[in-house]
């Protein structure tokens, strides 16, 4: 059985805004990568069961890019996404209106590849990363 990783972030704003910068390719795109010398140039979403996530996500310098890509198994509007990768592995993407606040919690299997924490830290900075753009909004 593959190892299941959380992350968290509270974000200060609301859920519709929330919810938007997460599934909206053009919000998508200004958050994306977990550093500041990676980019997502472009993404498109398909926002219903079956249907298909993809973000570009690339070095800066363009030495090295590749398509995260995912098909949602589950979505519940401005509660929850659930999808499955490529190779079989699965996330579950949940928001929770806290006040004026949205908790964003995300759960996905870890791969074989890289270590465990070198994944959390990456993903972690992903969604720091959205917190921080989606709190401008």
């Amino acid at each position: 059985m593959k190892k299941i990783i959380s992350i968290t972030a509270l974000v200060h704003n609301d859920l519709k805004k929330s919810w938007e910068s997460y599934t909206l390719p053009q919000h998508v795109i200004q958050w994306n990568f977990a550093s500041d010398d990676w980019q997502c140039p472009s993404a498109s979403n398909s926002l219903s069961v079956g249907g298909k996530y993809i973000a570009r996500m690339e070095a800066k310098d363009g030495s090295f890019g590749f398509d995260f890509e995912a098909i949602y198994d589950e979505v519940i509007i401005e509660e929850k996404l659930a999808y499955t990768m490529p190779d079989g592995r699965k996330a579950t993407i949940t928001f929770e209106q806290i006040e004026n606040n949205t908790r964003v919690e995300v759960s996905f299997n870890a791969e074989m590849e890289n270590p465990i924490e070198m994944q959390q830290d990456g993903w972690q900075a992903i969604l720091n990363n959205f917190k921080k753009y989606t709190e401008t909004l």
